[in-house]
């Protein structure tokens, strides 16, 4: 008896979907650029999000810093990107001169102890100048990496950028804050504020 039953719910369930295959008109060709609905006639879909391929503008990031935000076409992000390699070139440039300067001197008060009192000509021991040559290579090094994941960020902006071509967002979206009382048995009576997301 269960048995029938169980057969009876598929075989109700096989032909609604082949009353439903019946239905709907598939046209043959490219269904990616079609919408079909009921018999209606068959429109095209012009994408908005086909405009900007993801891979194509983090090529173009990794080729050329900011090439990515200019195909997303994304201008406001451009002085940004070079924005942030100047600050960080800048400060790999301005440690690097430091680093140079202070190794020379520290060069020249091993080599020659007794010019000028023992003393660098910025009034610096040995020891002072070792800590400051490892101090602004260390800055250096650490600006470098710096400017490293600032190159990888701007590559994964650019692709995300593209991705996010195609989000459509929903106009009812409302964030709010609002004030909440709650009274619980346990804990007595609490206020706070709550995040409410509505869509």
């Amino acid at each position: 008896m269960r048995g029938a039953g169980i057969i009876g719910i598929l075989l109700f369930a096989f032909n609604l979907g082949l009353s439903q295959a019946e239905s709907d008109t598939i046209p043959s060709g490219n269904l990616s650029d079609t919408l079909v609905q009921n018999n209606r006639p068959v429109e095209k879909i012009e994408s908005y999000a086909k405009q900007y391929d993801p891979r194509k503008a983090m090529l173009y990031a990794a080729v050329f810093p900011g090439a990515g935000q200019f195909y997303n076409k994304k201008y406001w992000k451009i002085p940004l990107v070079y924005g942030g390699f100047g600050a960080f070139l800048y400060g790999v440039n301005f440690y690097q001169g430091l680093n140079v300067r202070f190794k020379n001197d520290l060069y020249n008060l091993i080599n020659d102890p007794s010019s000028n009192g023992g003393v660098s000509p910025d009034n610096l021991t040995t020891d002072q100048l070792r800590t400051i040559v490892d101090r602004t290579r260390r800055e250096r090094d650490f600006l470098i990496i710096l400017t490293g994941f600032f190159y990888i960020l701007q590559m994964v902006d650019a692709h995300v950028d593209a991705h996010l071509k195609e989000f459509d967002l929903n106009p009812k979206l409302q964030l709010t804050v609002e004030p909440v009382m709650e009274n619980n048995y346990m804990m007595g009576r609490s206020t706070g504020l709550t995040l409410k997301l509505r869509f």
